[in-house]
């Protein structure tokens, strides 16, 4: 896959639209709905990056991301409850590995809307986004032992489980054993009904 396709994929980040779910590119003015959520250790627990501190410095973390959109070099949603309007979290692509075409894809939700399926529903259509139209081979997802969150829906996905990597990241001063699961674009076509 060559980097100028990524580009012109990212650099105008699309909207996707699900039953339930808007998503679309981060915006300054989602700072509110994000520090809700991102200021939360329940929610860091299992990712890389710790409790956000105030509303002004996830104003400007999106402020940020808005500078890395127009570089077609960020490759993550904000993900919308349509009824509400609310951002509820983020969802997308954490890597892409373009010489090997794998991408990895990484969700956060509020956790005051889990239980509704919406992670489920936002990683599905991240993996459709990735198959169909960036056309990738192979799709990751990674998961901190002890998340049994996020493997279930990796499970719901169709992803198959891979195996651990025994401390294999040093996160916040403590060494990690991480899972992988992943998905391939013919399984995915075959088993997904797409």
């Amino acid at each position: 896959m060559k980097r100028e396709k990524i580009y012109k994929i990212f650099s105008a980040m699309p909207t996707l639209r699900t039953e339930r779910l808007i998503l679309r590119p981060m915006k300054e003015s989602d700072a509110n709905d994000m520090f809700d959520y991102a200021q939360r250790e329940d929610v860091t627990t299992y990712l890389l990056w710790s409790p956000h501190r105030s509303v002004s410095y996830t104003r400007e973390y999106l402020k940020y991301i808005e500078t890395r959109y127009d570089v077609g070099d960020f490759y993550d949603w904000a993900v919308i409850e349509r009824s509400s309007g609310k951002m509820i979290g983020t969802c997308g692509f954490t890597r892409i590995d373009m010489p090997n075409n794998v991408g990895e894809i990484g969700y956060v939700l509020n956790p005051d809307f889990h239980g509704k399926g919406y992670g489920t529903e936002a990683a599905s259509e991240a993996l459709r986004f990735g198959f169909d139209v960036i056309g990738l081979h192979r799709i990751e997802a990674k998961f901190m032992e002890g998340n049994r969150a996020s493997l279930h829906v990796m499970d719901k996905l169709g992803m198959s489980f891979e195996g651990f990597r025994r401390e294999s990241m040093l996160v916040k001063g403590k060494y990690r054993t991480v899972g992988i699961c992943a998905l391939l674009s013919e399984d995915y076509h075959r088993y997904c009904g797409k």
